[in-house]
């Protein structure tokens, strides 16, 4: 179809960004500012740049950004690794562990483990220590656990997309291997999909990723249809953001909308809206924190190439 696509009568360039100067440039600009990778580690983010290092990899060739991606891997295992798990950050503030952050992290080994075998075995492994301590099975999955995954984290419930998270990085990393556990999954997401309304950017930039995937079970066509309506309603123009939700129409997250843009480019939507937020993000400072933090950045990298994230 020459790289367009067509939905409800809308037809956009669906081609996925492959800007690598852009790309090896901002690398470059965090590694000198002690950003990243020679920063605080943050598994959500050290798993978008594994995936990072192994597009580099397929795009130039160069086994250096393999290399790069294993020894991330090992620098992650060391600082955060648990005896059960992976600790959130390395920060003071980023204790306990996140599924989804986790289920990323899955997704990263499961991409590298196809140019190194052993790194699916990493990924089954990891699956194995914490699914039980996670899944509530028929009731649905703890949004974050203590530590040592002795019990939920205070203040914290159930997540409302972790069974898809957990569903989909499961999958990609052994149909067979773990077959109760995707099993497990699967009946939550039957059970959760039809009633569920995401009402936040990143969120529904990561459904839209999560779903191309496996585009033709229901869950993904009706979450696609949903995401896609709501982004619409969250998109402002001028200047070119996705806002961070319908109760805050002004407030604009930069790693958010980079996510955002990832989800559009998996399911061929709307690379115009793509392009004009990169514009706008690559010049947008909020005047806090996230203007040097790591995500940010990377993210970014991933917005402009998405590579190996994708299908």
């Amino acid at each position: 179809m020459n790289g367009f696509s067509q939905w409800e009568g809308r037809t956009v360039d669906s081609s996925p960004l492959r800007e690598i100067d852009y790309v090896l440039a901002k690398l470059e600009w965090m590694q000198k500012e002690g950003i990243w990778p020679n920063g605080l580690r943050y598994l959500w983010t050290d798993a978008f740049g594994v995936v990072l290092y192994l597009s580099l990899y397929r795009e130039l060739g160069e086994k250096s950004w393999l290399d790069k991606a294993a020894s991330l891997v090992a620098d992650v295992e060391r600082v955060l690794g648990r005896e059960r798990g992976i600790r959130i950050g390395e920060a003071p503030d980023r204790d306990g562990q996140y599924f989804h952050y986790l289920a990323m992290w899955m997704f990263a080994l499961a991409r590298l483990g196809e140019e190194l075998p052993a790194y699916r075995q990493k990924g089954i492994d990891l699956v194995r220590e914490v699914h039980s301590a996670f899944v509530l099975p028929g009731r649905g999955v703890v949004w974050k656990m203590q530590e040592d995954l002795s019990a939920p984290y205070p203040g914290f419930g159930l997540g409302a997309m972790d069974a898809f998270d957990g569903y989909v990085s499961y999958r990609l990393l052994g149909e067979a291997e773990l077959a109760a556990e995707i099993a497990e999954m699967q009946e939550l997401i039957g059970q959760e999909y039809a009633s569920l309304e995401i009402d936040q950017d990143l969120g529904l930039g990561m459904m839209l990723w999560l779903g191309h995937f496996f585009p033709e079970e229901e869950w993904a066509k009706v979450q696609k249809m949903r995401s896609i309506a709501a982004l619409d309603a969250l998109w402002t123009e001028p200047p070119g953001f996705f806002a961070r939700g319908s109760h805050a129409s002004d407030t604009r997250i930069a790693f958010a909308n980079y996510g955002v843009s990832v989800g559009l480019q998996a399911a061929g939507e709307n690379m115009k809206r793509v392009s004009k937020l990169n514009a706008y993000f690559d010049d947008y400072r909020s005047g806090d924190v996230y203007d040097r933090e790591a995500i940010t950045h990377v993210m970014a990298c991933s917005s402009h190439f998405p590579g190996a994230l994708l299908k």
